[in-house]
């Protein structure tokens, strides 16, 4: 079965469940009145690249666009983390390629699990968490599977590359269970703040049930002259969003994360289709628990991939219809259209990272394809 029938049978199943959040305040966060919507200005889409290396790794999930020439790093060109083998085993992909915006594709990394430099309990299955930091430093999660069930499932790691895609190190412990996704936020004196959102604390021994055990960190990364950075701590900034293992889908919980601006970091509940907001993620000492609820339903189906526009506004793709959705800070979703419309129901289990273009529009990857692609 395809990674869009798998989650479009997981999207059926989910029925209706509810998460904990108070609702965010319109006035407390308005914007000015009549402002078009940011992906109101973009109407094509356009095939990139294949994301499929030489050993067929599948299910591109992670997307970064690199804004600066280091090592084998080029400005312009964007990489790619693929989560599953060339026989569609979730939790067991070990590429990152780079693909040129002429759509070139090389091999930025291929990883070994036999030859990690740290703990990574399971081995490696890359995930939609991939941040560059200053430097040139690639980090990617792993939530790895012996035979791309969730019932073999482990822990995981954060995998720190160097920018010729060497790796360095790796972050593991600390909190760190079943890496989803990253955001990374440059805090000054040396210093980064690195979010990631987990989906596997109780989810297997729950075994298909339903545990409201979703949580996000935030590791606090050192940055040196030479040699990678190093975990100075770790705190969990939100906690108790649902999440739950799936024989088909591997497993749901909490994805995407954006930073925004003041001191916001918005996560996107993929089994409740909801998007909430953590207030003070740079400076708060203890969960916020879920956070204040954002948006919920309307176009918002199964949300996995999550950035923030230039104007502020909440971009998310949807894992259950194929839909990229606006949502306004103050709640309110402006505008929604369809990045992928194949399989029924359409574009189900197509999308999942995403990203801003620079110069304007979206990069995102298409599993239905195993592609990058562009809307401009």
């Amino acid at each position: 079965m395809s990674v869009r029938n798998r989650l479009a049978a997981a999207t059926a199943a989910v029925g209706v469940i509810t998460a904990l959040g108070l609702a965010l305040s319109s006035a407390a966060l308005a914007q000015p009145a009549g402002r078009a919507p940011y992906l109101s200005h973009f109407s094509k889409i356009k095939t990139v690249a294949s994301t499929v290396p030489h050993n067929g790794d599948l299910n591109p999930y992670g997307v970064f666009p690199i804004t600066r020439s280091v090592g084998r790093l080029h400005a312009g060109s964007i990489l790619v983390s693929n989560f599953n083998n060339k026989k569609n085993q979730q939790g067991t992909g070990k590429t990152i390629v780079e693909i040129s915006p002429s759509g070139h594709r090389s091999l930025f990394a291929q990883i070994n699990p036999r030859t990690l430099p740290g703990r990574c309990p399971g081995g490696v299955g890359l995930t939609t968490a991939l941040e560059v930091l200053p430097g040139g430093w690639v980090v990617v999660g792993s939530t790895p599977s012996r035979n791309g069930m969730a019932a073999t499932a482990k822990a995981g790691c954060l995998i720190v590359l160097n920018s010729n895609g060497r790796v360095r190190e790796t972050f593991s412990g600390h909190g760190i269970n079943g890496p989803w996704d990253a955001a990374a936020v440059v805090t000054g004196r040396g210093h980064v703040a690195l979010f990631v959102s987990n989906v596997l604390d109780g989810t297997v021994a729950a075994n298909g049930k339903v545990v409201h055990r979703g949580k996000v960190l935030r590791l606090t990364l050192r940055l040196y002259p030479i040699g990678p950075p190093k975990l100075v701590s770790s705190t969990t900034v939100a906690s108790g969003y649902a999440q739950r293992t799936d024989p088909s889908a591997f497993v749901i919980g909490p994805t995407g994360l954006g930073f925004g601006r003041p001191d916001r970091l918005y996560v996107a509940s993929t089994l409740t289709s909801r998007i909430f907001v953590i207030p003070n993620a740079l400076t708060r000492r203890d969960s916020a628990g879920p956070g204040l609820l954002v948006t919920a339903g309307g176009r918002l189906n199964m949300p996995l991939g999550l950035e923030i526009a230039p104007n502020g506004d909440i971009l998310s793709v949807n894992g259950g219809n194929g839909r990229i959705v606006e949502t306004t800070p103050a709640s309110r979703q402006v505008f929604s259209r369809f990045l992928n419309t194949m399989g029924s129901p359409k574009g189900a289990g197509a999308l999942f990272g995403l990203a801003i273009r620079p110069r304007g529009g979206v990069w995102f990857v298409d599993d239905d394809l195993n592609a990058l692609r562009l809307l401009h």
